[in-house]
């Protein structure tokens, strides 16, 4: 086996495009989550198309402009490059496995997708060390099949929802979260992203819109205390109501079996609904109010990895 740091695969191969690789796990659903990230959305898309027709560890990929998100099993998995990989090339992510503190993704590629996964992937922000079975696998181009084990810190995702911090004369509930996520700089924590939550405009106590937020994170295990004291500690002081929720929950597909993710956006839910369906969801309120925000704060985790419909009515899409 040969082992190589990012800097040794640069120096090797030259500067490739990887801009960042991540990767997060669930052991307890048996889920992981990696981002990638490119110069380019053209590589990106091409990867997420062949890693999808592979199948092997991947569930499913998603593209956002030069961004990847995939979702796949933990454990390792049989791949399969259909009868054109010789003609066209093929990539595939076989296994992701936890060791200790690091996760390990095996990959496998022909051709063009070879380079991808043995010369741009492992020098990628993030990347730990590269294993490679054996010098074959460092000839990059042509016809030839490449294979490397990717080693990166263990990453878990966490999603914070907000809602209430603002009255009918002042504050905005995005702007505050958005705050928040900008002001962290906690060592091990990476800030993936927010989301606005369109919930249901018919609720009658409401500032205007009824929009939650959602703040996505990925963090090393032992960050993820400090990260939730931070937000706590931030949405209440930057708070202008006394109504303001804010939910929790960790993991990947976590919340995905719920009844109230319609319920949210088209129905008058009770605090009281709301909190019995946050503790049979593993969902904890970080806030001590306990008052009506929980009930929109909720909503916000609820949907804050479910994609741009979050921000519509329930059944508008693009």
């Amino acid at each position: 086996m040969i082992i190589l740091t990012p800097d040794d695969v640069k120096q090797r191969f030259g500067r490739f495009f990887s801009k960042k690789f991540l990767v997060m796990v669930d052991e307890k659903t048996g889920f992981a989550e990696i981002l990638e990230q490119c110069h380019a959305r053209g590589t990106i898309e091409w990867d997420a198309m062949n890693r999808s027709r592979a199948g092997g560890a991947v569930i499913a990929c998603s593209v956002e402009g030069n961004m990847m998100t995939i979702r796949a099993h933990l454990g390792s998995h049989a791949i399969n490059f259909g009868p054109a990989s010789e003609t066209i090339g093929g990539q595939a992510l076989e296994a992701v496995e936890v060791k200790d503190d690091e996760v390990v993704t095996t990959w496998a590629g022909i051709a063009g997708a070879g380079v991808g996964i043995a010369a741009c992937l492992p020098q990628a922000p993030g990347v730990i060390r590269a294993e490679y079975p054996s010098e074959d696998d460092l000839k990059i181009g042509g016809a030839r099949t490449n294979h490397v084990r990717i080693v990166t810190p263990q990453y878990e995702k966490v999603c914070f929802g907000i809602d209430d911090t603002d009255t009918k004369q002042e504050g905005a509930t995005w702007v505050t979260a958005l705050k928040c996520a900008e002001a962290c700089t906690i060592e091990g924590v990476e800030f993936l992203g927010m989301r606005l939550i369109q919930l249901n405009p018919e609720v009658p106590h409401k500032t205007t819109n009824c929009v939650s937020s959602a703040l996505n994170f990925a963090s090393r295990p032992g960050s993820i205390g400090p990260l939730c004291e931070f937000v706590r500690s931030f949405i209440d002081e930057h708070t202008f109501s006394e109504d303001t929720g804010i939910a929790f929950v960790r993991g990947i597909g976590t919340v995905e079996n719920s009844s109230m993710h319609e319920a949210l956006k088209t129905e008058i839910v009770t605090l009281d609904h709301a909190e019995r369906e946050a503790r049979r969801l593993g969902v904890e309120f970080l806030d001590r109010n306990g008052r009506k925000g929980r009930i929109g704060a909720l909503g916000a985790v609820l949907w804050g990895n479910r994609g741009i419909e979050a921000a519509g009515l329930y059944g508008e899409h693009l």
